[in-house]
């Protein structure tokens, strides 16, 4: 069975003022990791974060390079994330994929190379509106997890998270048998590919407008392992009950 994990991607928000709301989620979850607690924060909060989060909270990147070092002006390194503090980095977000023209492969490389400075990487999948009324759903999905995951997957350093795009940040949200269908399809898949115990480990979160009122019944849906939570992770208040809910749930 794979373990709980909720994630918090602050996207393009937050200075420094932002991260007292870190000592409210910390204080609330507890520290025996049940479920795993994760916010990834703008680059330049991420070792001021790490160095502000206790017992179970955990702190992440929301991309990093290809490369461990080198001319690539702007960019930050998987090395450079785990130096500051991190454990976890989010790869292939939609908002990566779409304004900044990341392939599949490009997606992999990252991956490869967070794998190698020791960070877990939550990987982001889902289709768009065309796509999905094209009936090409799991098509997209497939594709993109085929080629975006390099061999030698675990639970240890791989979290799926399935995110139609055209339920980010719109409010509006797949509904339980949209998302059963297609993280049913993603288990299969990672079973198929990495084997049975492995593909059973891995968890799958869902991501696309999570928020308290909807938290409990996206978490009682088949395959759902946890969320990969954006606007709601901003703020303690709205955060914490999504941890809450995945804690309750079966």
């Amino acid at each position: 069975m794979a373990p709980k994990l909720a994630a918090g991607n602050w996207k393009m928000n937050g200075t420094k003022a932002a991260l007292a709301e870190l000592d409210t989620i910390a204080a609330g979850i507890g520290a025996d990791g049940a479920p795993e607690v994760a916010i990834c924060p703008p680059f330049t909060l991420v070792a001021a974060a790490a160095e502000r989060a206790k017992g179970g909270l955990k702190v992440g990147g929301q991309d990093c390079h290809a490369e461990a070092k080198g001319a690539h002006t702007g960019d930050v390194s998987a090395p450079m994330l785990k130096d500051a503090g991190a454990a976890f980095v989010i790869l292939g977000h939609s908002e990566r994929r779409q304004d900044h023209g990341e392939t599949d492969a490009v997606v992999a490389a990252k991956t490869r190379a967070a794998w190698d400075a020791g960070l877990r990487v939550i990987l982001c999948c889902g289709e768009t509106l065309e796509e999905r009324e094209a009936e090409r759903t799991l098509d997209v999905v497939g594709g993109q997890l085929a080629d975006s995951i390099p061999d030698g997957a675990d639970a240890g350093s791989l979290v799926v998270a399935y995110e139609p795009i055209w339920a980010i940040g719109t409010g509006k949200v797949a509904e339980p048998p949209q998302i059963a269908e297609v993280h049913d399809a993603i288990r299969s898949a990672l079973c198929e590919r990495f084997g049975d115990d492995i593909g059973k480990a891995i968890p799958l979160l869902y991501g696309g407008s999570v928020k308290a009122a909807n938290a409990a019944e996206i978490f009682a849906t088949s395959n759902v392992d946890g969320a990969l939570v954006g606007g709601a992770s901003l703020k303690a208040d709205d955060f914490l009950p999504i941890v809450e809910a995945l804690g309750a749930s079966d």
